[in-house]
Formats: structure tokens, sequence, C-alpha cells
């Protein structure tokens, strides 16, 4: 499994870069809080490999939750039965509110 920094994702995100599937896993409750916006939702429990039919084949995945842990299971689980190129948001929302968007509301 592979991890991207907060800051990582926001550079290819706004230089064009990025060929991303943002896949939140977190709860309807917590998304209601904060997201990034054009983050596809799918709590963690709802995930299968069904995922696969609604990702471009040409997009890596970086799997989002609140800290990093849940998104580190899925990303490695998502790599091992569903997509090749998965990449684990290092540290959650939570790091993205701190070091790239101090304004979205944390939790």
């Amino acid at each position: 499994m592979l991890t991207i920094t907060p800051r990582e994702l926001h550079e290819q995100l706004t230089t064009g870069q990025a060929r991303f599937t943002l896949l939140d896993i977190r709860e309807d409750w917590e998304t209601r809080i904060n997201h990034l916006e054009g983050s596809m939702f799918e709590p963690m429990s709802g995930i299968d490999p069904s995922l696969a039919e609604r990702v471009p084949a040409d997009q890596d995945i970086v799997v989002i939750c609140h800290h990093g842990v849940r998104s580190a299971q899925v990303a490695q689980w998502l790599e091992q039965n569903v997509h090749s190129r998965v990449f684990n948001l290092s540290g959650g929302i939570d790091a993205w509110c701190h070091s790239v968007d101090p304004d979205l509301p944390k939790y």
C-alpha cells in the first residue's frame, strides 16, 4: 500500500497532475462535518469489489478517513482485491485540516 501526504495530494490536485479517485470511507455524520470536494463517499462497511466498476481504470484511488487508520485498512484490502494502485491519505482529513486547509471544520 502506498501513502500520500495531504500536502502532496493538494499539490497534485491544484496543478492538475492528479489522476485520483478520492474515496472517503468515513460515516455519513463525519462527511457532513467536512470533506474534500469531488470525493466519492462509501462508508467502510459498504466497500466491496463492485467499487472497481465505479473507479475509472486509469485513476489511482486515494482512501480518506479521519486519522488514516481505517483508510489504511481499506486501502490494503482494495489493493489486494480491487485495484492495483491505492494510496492512503496519511493522517486523514484531520491532517488535511491542519496542513492544507485550516478553515475546514475539525472534529
